[in-house]
């Protein structure tokens, strides 16, 4: 059984920071996580030029579960994730799709299978190219909005995390890896 890990977001260092980067950043994270089932086997993402992604080759490895996983960060913008993630399936395997999330509230999240927020360029994309919606969803929550600091969504997420909100957002990482492996150690999903 293999395992793709996806992580959304938009290529190069203007949008590095962005709250629509929260997809790559979890796997960055990811890559660094220590107590974990993801055994790490390269030091950093390479890029694939056949999937147009950065790519990292990792073992998932429990005492239920042996997974071959790939961490993947496509490097199309958001809106043509899915183009990768099609050329990275093999049958069978099991998709998780990291994404920023606005429609949750920063320092929480849900995983979900077939469930996203109301609207979600990255999300459409892969759900066009797989031609269904049955994947999992890393919900990342990237709202940190007030009444009074309405900012439209697109403008939003393309702005960067503040110091602590980005402190936030890394907090929230290290539940949504336990939850993951909670996951991914049951057998109904594999």
């Amino acid at each position: 059984m293999n395992l793709l890990l996806a992580g959304l977001g938009n290529p190069g260092d203007k949008y590095r920071l962005n709250r629509h980067n929260a997809g790559f950043m979890f796997l960055d994270w990811l890559l660094k996580a220590k107590d974990s089932h993801f055994i790490i086997k390269e030091e950093r993402f390479r890029f694939d030029k056949y999937s147009n992604a950065e790519l990292l080759k990792v073992e998932y490895k429990s005492h239920k579960s042996q997974l071959t996983t790939v961490f993947a960060k496509p490097q199309t913008f958001m809106n043509r994730s899915g183009q990768t993630v099609a050329h990275l399936i093999s049958v069978p395997t099991i998709i998780f799709v990291a994404h920023d999330d606005l429609d949750i509230r920063i320092g929480n999240f849900k995983i979900q299978k077939s469930v996203g927020p109301k609207m979600h360029n990255g999300l459409e994309s892969i759900e066009q190219s797989l031609k269904s919606k049955s994947f999992w969803r890393i919900r990342i929550g990237i709202d940190n909005r007030t009444s009074d600091n309405s900012i439209p969504g697109e403008p939003y997420v393309l702005s960067n995390f503040s110091g602590e909100e980005a402190e936030m957002l890394e907090k929230t990482f290290p539940r949504i890896l336990s939850k993951l492996q909670l996951l991914l150690e049951d057998p109904s999903i594999l």
